[in-house]
């Protein structure tokens, strides 16, 4: 997809992903059109080229947290991010953690 920038005022975004170590993310600068959407921002960004693993069929995004489509209009200072897929529900997790604690108590 092509971003055609030539007479449109252009407005600043960041691009955010989180990597799977806790502390890690890479958050990129980025200048759109004013009028471009979350899809437009990372294709701008290129940070799939540096991340294949981002499947823009089926990614999760969100605006400041915010669940989003790649279809959503952004605005300047958005801050754009792309969501890992969960690797357990936290449902689970909680359920994991409770057994053990009650584990711990009956000892």
């Amino acid at each position: 997809m092509v971003i055609d920038n030539s007479n449109k005022h252009m407005i600043q975004v960041e691009v955010a992903y989180a990597l799977s170590s806790e502390q890690d993310q890479v958050i990129l600068n980025v200048e759109v059109p004013e009028g471009a959407n979350i899809g437009h921002a990372i294709l701008q960004s290129r940070i799939n080229e540096r991340f294949p693993e981002i499947e823009m069929q089926t990614v999760k995004v969100g605006i400041f947290g915010k669940l989003s489509e790649l279809d959503t209009i952004i605005s300047s200072g958005d801050r754009v991010e792309i969501y890992r897929p969960l690797l357990e529900e936290p449902r689970d997790i909680r359920k994991k953690r409770a057994e053990m604690s009650k584990n711990m108590r009956n000892r």
